[in-house]
């Protein structure tokens, strides 16, 4: 069985997030980015899965500049075997991206697909559901366990209400969430390989897929700072502050 892992280029979770003087987005200028964490996630979980003798072959996908090259080759580092980039420079949005990693799926007949829940940077949880939709297959989402069988999977899912246990039929798509597993860090020698590893280049044009936007972004502000918090002496006062300072009560 082979195994497609999409991973997208984000910027580093670690790095705090400045907007544009004029409001048209986050500003990207000497910004470390790295690989998405969700995505990450799934890298890893499609490693173990063939170490455990359940899958034959790890392809990773990215979407996005040709900079993103470098975060395919950090899933070469991990241990992936090959890796497909679709180069554009567009913003390319969720059901975009689905229409492209379909179009990848028909070419490497996966067995299972392996999709972070979600991108921190736009955070639009779409991406899995959207492609497992137009492939006609079966999905899981929010994973936080994955078991294959011959010809299908059992996933445990994290629901509101806690744990839910499903069985899919392969091939599916199901999408990663944060306690699945803890991604391996890629040894100095698999760096310097994945540095001379080939990747197969394509365009979204290639799939006949168009990237053109149907969501205009309006403009994009920071968060308003946080208040300091203060004590109070006693629930009566707390009561009173409550009603007369934030009308909760």
């Amino acid at each position: 069985m082979r195994i497609l892992v999409p991973v997208k280029r984000v910027v580093d979770y670690n790095v705090k997030i400045r907007v544009k003087a004029d409001g048209t987005g986050v500003d990207l200028a000497n910004v470390k980015m790295a690989m998405n964490p969700f995505d990450e996630i799934s890298v890893e979980e499609a490693l173990r899965l063939k170490e455990a003798g359940k899958a034959e072959e790890v392809v990773v996908v990215s979407i996005g500049p040709a900079k993103a090259e470098e975060t395919l080759r950090t899933a070469l580092a991990m241990g992936a075997d090959r890796a497909v980039l679709i180069e554009t420079d567009e913003a390319v949005e969720p059901l975009a991206v689905a229409k492209i990693l379909k179009a990848v799926a028909d070419t490497e007949k996966p067995g299972l697909i392996i999709v972070g829940k979600q991108a921190i940077d736009d955070d639009s949880n779409q991406t899995g559901q959207m492609l497992a939709a137009l492939l006609g297959s079966a999905q899981a989402t929010f994973a936080s366990k994955i078991e294959i069988d011959s010809d299908s999977a059992t996933v445990i899912r994290e629901v509101d209400g806690g744990l839910q246990t499903i069985k899919v039929k392969l091939p599916a798509v199901v999408t990663t969430d944060l306690r699945l597993n803890e991604p391996r860090y890629a040894s100095l020698p698999n760096i310097m390989k994945a540095k001379k590893k080939p990747l197969d280049k394509k365009t979204p044009a290639d799939f006949g897929v168009s990237t053109d936007p149907r969501l205009t972004v309006l403009k994009t502000e920071e968060p308003p700072g946080r208040k300091a918090g203060i004590k109070v002496k006693s629930v009566a006062e707390l009561v009173e502050k409550l009603k007369a300072e934030t009308g909760v009560l």
